[in-house]
């Protein structure tokens, strides 16, 4: 009784008459004058019986309809749940005699009544016996009936028909038979039996039907009832101190619900129990008298969730029925009252109301409630507790939330920093179950930080790749910011955030040595990218062994630094960085720069060519800053051997002017000489007036650039110093090579105040002999022509005048005898005739003579050509009125290009050099008088 008082009481059910809908609604009585007997539902129909045999059923639309089942009374009724079949027993005769019947109900016979299939006595043997209850297997294949003496007849087969059926009786009780119920596991079936002092289990399925006894309590007529799957159907047995539950083969849990027991129904998950309780009345208590009654009071259980869902008194309860969703109630003045089960959420809100929100989550869960119904009752359990200040239990509830209910709403609730650790154990669960986001794993770890839980952060980070349910990058960011670096060194060692892991390990521990080994690990491209990105700091901190891991990335690199295996393949390591992208990073090293290049030449001769220009910028201020000279001899050594390596034939001008930079005379000179700029190596001598070195220029490069005499020549005019040593020997190898005509020489001379006549005149003797040498063999060669002319003439004269006899024995092609047919020329050629039209090209022309006779006609076009283009080039000058115009379209021709090669030599071109002396006189003299 004590555990039942402390059940609380709700009122989750409306109670409200049964009224007829109509032009006016009135409370809606059963028909007929005769006492109801028994009732049951089922099929859509609630089916009463009186005791004058009849039958009654009641639709939802509140229409009766009867039929006359026994001629005397209906004792019981049974409506199965799955089938129109409804079992009845009753009397059609005076004396104890009972009959059962089974009705199709969607069958009619030839009354319009439902038909009866099968009618039997229900007298076990031959002993006559009233029937206590009745039920059946709704497979309609068992059927079980109850006597006053303890007897129990089973029906077995189709209890519609009388054919196939076999009746059994059970072994025969001590007491009356007050209650029947038939459980289904798996392929076994179970028929309890209950007493008014024992409840036992019969395995019908099997052969003599084996029995356990349960209990030795038992209960009155109508005081038990089976539950439904969500109970395991098990066996309900409601004494007046107790209710208990079976199974088949044990007794199950027990409440203590007092009170006398009249009817007991289970429903929807509730049980009902109908009960007698005196109530003492009001009274004159001055005269001392009291005045008790009785009433019935229906108390409606929900024992899973432990409260009493509804209670309430009724005056003389016949029966309660279950059916449309509602129960119904009916009285013994013919009334029926509806109980209508109050929805989810309203009950939900009743227990809200009285904070009861333990209660209200089992009841959403038995109600089987959705998840998102779920989580708003744990939301309202946590804002409960939290109002009350039980932060503890409100973040578990909150907790319950997640995946439904907004993070940040509980969030904003435990900002406050004396309520950080629940706000820890929210945002833990949020990431155990992989909702959270970049902010609530800052959040998070923000927490442990600032509890400084060392331990929890530990286990957070620590936990398997498998179990992760955080953003690591956040996660590793909030670390180094709070200042737990080696917790975020170990959270990116582990999760491969190579960049995160350096910059902690560089900027933050200073733990070089350990970055440098960790990027010996990484593969190539990523250990390339981040020594370009890190190198200057670890050349600063940790030059050599920063030099030997570039050393390892330009070459031979492999991750790990472990050598290779012994049958490995070479080619498996392509992978080589380029090695000039990383000179920047020796910006003040310059010792390990140079170790470096000097390692790069050495096991790569095709390195890049800024590593060359690099390292000989290195050895050339090395050369510079010297001033040991032993060791500065060996400097310029070093650079010379580079500079001849051949790495600066095909770009050398960085080369060349780090060598002009410092002042590095014999590399400048030597890349000058690489370079073929013959002038540039004779104006370096002509700026440090080295004299000897200008002449030896000149003798070196004379045949190459025959300029550089010119030059020397007037180099050494311009000097107001005592140079007629040098200008005496240009002046041999001008007149020995013909290089400058004699007014020229004189004119570049007349500059120079120290150069007298004496200087030049041997040269300009020597000149004038050879000009008059030139004079005499050019007045022999006119003769020579002259007499070839008049000879030519006579020649031609005597062809026009007198026959051409030709004598000729020989082919002047084949040199055989001459036969006919022959040609003959009048050149004194003679050919056989296929000689003559094998070799000859027209039909015209001696084969021997033609070359020699093109030549000459090449000539005369070429004269005739020129003659004509001089003709038109005057014409078109005297016409237009742009003369500048024509010039340029002549330019542009290529007319003047002879010209322009004589006026502007180009360097390089030896050509230059052998002019004809007469056209440059002659060039010289058109100037001169021009000007």
């Amino acid at each position: 009784m004590a555990a039942f008082l402390q059940w609380r009481r709700f009122v989750f059910f409306d109670k409200e008459p049964l009224v007829e809908r109509g032009e006016a609604e009135r409370e809606f009585r059963c028909p007929g004058d005769s006492a109801i007997s028994v009732c049951t539902s089922g099929r859509g129909s609630l089916v009463l019986g009186d005791i004058e045999g009849t039958i009654w059923s009641l639709s939802r639309t509140l229409q009766f309809s009867s039929f006359q089942a026994y001629k005397l009374r209906v004792t019981h009724l049974y409506q199965l749940k799955q089938h129109s079949i409804l079992v009845s027993v009753g009397e059609d005769e005076l004396g104890i005699n009972p009959l059962v019947k089974v009705w199709n109900l969607e069958k009619r016979d030839s009354s319009g009544n439902p038909l009866c299939t099968r009618i039997f006595s229900a007298i076990p043997g031959n002993k006559p016996t009233e029937v206590s209850c009745l039920t059946v297997h709704e497979n309609l294949n068992y059927m079980a009936i109850g006597f006053t003496d303890g007897s129990v007849v089973l029906k077995k087969g189709d209890i519609t028909r009388d054919r196939h059926s076999k009746t059994d009786v059970l072994p025969e009780a001590t007491y009356p038979i007050t209650g029947l119920g038939f459980q289904q596991s798996g392929k076994q079936t179970h028929l309890f039996v209950v007493t008014t002092e024992n409840v036992k289990s019969f395995n019908v399925s099997v052969k003599d039907f084996p029995v356990i006894e349960l209990d030795n309590h038992g209960c009155s007529l109508h005081c038990c009832a089976l539950c439904d799957p969500s109970q395991d159907n098990q066996l309900i047995v409601a004494g007046d101190d107790c209710v208990y539950l079976y199974q088949p083969d044990e007794r199950g849990p027990c409440f203590a619900f007092d009170g006398q027991k009249q009817i007991v129904h289970w429903y929807r998950g509730y049980l009902l129990i109908v009960s007698k309780e005196k109530k003492i009345s009001k009274t004159d208590f001055v005269g001392g008298n009291e005045q008790s009654c009785e009433k019935q009071i229906l108390t409606i259980y929900d024992i899973e969730n432990k409260f009493i869902a509804y209670m309430a008194a009724f005056d003389d309860i016949v029966d309660v029925m279950s059916e449309w969703g509602s129960l119904y109630v009916l009285t013994s003045n013919r009334k029926i009252s509806i109980l209508q089960e109050k929805d989810t959420q309203t009950k939900l809100e009743m227990l809200f109301k009285k904070n009861l929100f333990v209660m209200a989550i089992n009841l959403a869960k038995s109600h089987h409630l959705d998840n998102d119904g779920l989580a708003e009752i744990f939301r309202h359990y946590g804002d409960h507790l939290y109002v009350k200040g039980d932060h503890d239990g409100a973040i578990q509830q909150y907790i319950r939330t997640i995946g439904k209910l907004e993070p940040s709403y509980v969030i904003r609730k435990f900002l406050d920093a004396q309520r950080i650790h629940n706000l820890t154990a929210y945002l833990q669960a949020l990431h155990r179950q992989t909702l959270a986001n970049e902010d609530h794993t800052t959040l998070l770890l923000n927490c442990y930080t600032k509890l400084k839980d060392s331990s929890k952060l530990e286990e957070f980070i620590k936990t398997s790749d498998s179990e992760v349910h955080f953003d690591v990058e956040t996660a590793i960011k909030v670390l180094r910011q709070a200042g737990y670096y080696r917790h975020a060194v170990y959270l990116a060692d582990k999760h491969c955030h190579h960049e995160w892991y350096l910059k902690i390990q560089l900027e933050d521990i200073k733990n070089y040595q350990e970055a440098l080994y960790y990027i010996a690990k990484l593969p190539f491209d990523q250990a390339e990218r981040n020594m370009m990105k890190y190198g200057k700091t670890l050349i600063h901190h940790a030059p050599d062994e920063t030099t030997e891991l570039l050393k390892a990335l330009c070459t031979d690199y492999r991750p790990g630094g472990d050598p290779p295996a012994e049958r490995e393949p070479v080619s498996r390591y392509k992978d080589k960085a380029n090695s000039e992208q990383f000179i920047s990073i020796f910006a003040n090293n310059p010792r390990e720069l140079k170790n470096f290049l000097e390692h790069m030449i050495q096991v790569q001769v095709n390195s890049p060519q800024g590593v060359y220009d690099t390292l000989l910028e290195l050895r050339l201020q090395d050369w510079a800053h010297e001033g040991d000279s032993q060791a500065k001899k060996q400097l310029q050594e070093d650079v010379m051997s580079l500079l001849k390596s051949g790495l600066f034939k095909a770009v050398f001008d960085k080369a060349l002017v780090l060598c002009q930079m410092h002042n590095f005379k014999d590399g400048v000179l030597y890349l000058y000489e690489q370079g073929r700029l013959y002038q540039q190596i004779m104006h370096y001598h002509m700026q440090n007036d080295e004299y000897a070195k200008v002449i030896e220029t000149c003798e070196r490069y004379g045949e190459q650039e025959a300029c550089l005499w010119e030059q020397a020549l007037g180099y050494f005019a311009r000097k107001e110093e005592d140079c007629k040593e040098y200008i005496g020997n240009v002046l041999r190898h001008i007149d020995r090579n013909n290089l400058m005509p004699p007014l020229l020489v004189v004119q570049t001379l007349a500059h120079n105040s120290t150069a007298t006549l004496s200087v030049i005149k041997d040269y300009l003797i020597n000149k004038l002999q050879q000009e008059s040498d030139h004079i005499a063999e050019d007045e022999r060669k006119i003769k020579q022509y002259r007499e070839e002319t008049k000879k030519i003439q006579e020649e031609i004269e005597e062809l026009k005048s007198s026959a051409k006899i030709f004598q000729k024995p020989k082919c002047s092609m084949c040199n055989s005898p001459l036969e006919l047919p022959s040609v003959h020329f009048l050149c004194g050629h003679s050919f056989h005739q296929h000689c003559f039209e094998s070799y000859a090209d027209t039909d015209s022309e001696c084969p021997t003579c033609m070359p020699e006779n093109r030549k000459v006609m090449d000539m005369i076009h070429a004269q005739e050509q020129k003659q004509d283009l001089h003709e038109k080039f005057q014409h078109q000058l005297k016409c237009s009125k742009d003369g500048f115009s024509v010039i340029a379209d002549y330019f542009g021709r290529g007319v003047f290009n002879k010209l322009t090669l004589i006026t502007d030599p180009l360097p390089g071109r030896a050509a230059t050099a052998n002019i004809d002396v007469a056209l440059q006189r002659d060039l010289l003299i058109h100037t001169k008088r021009t000007t």
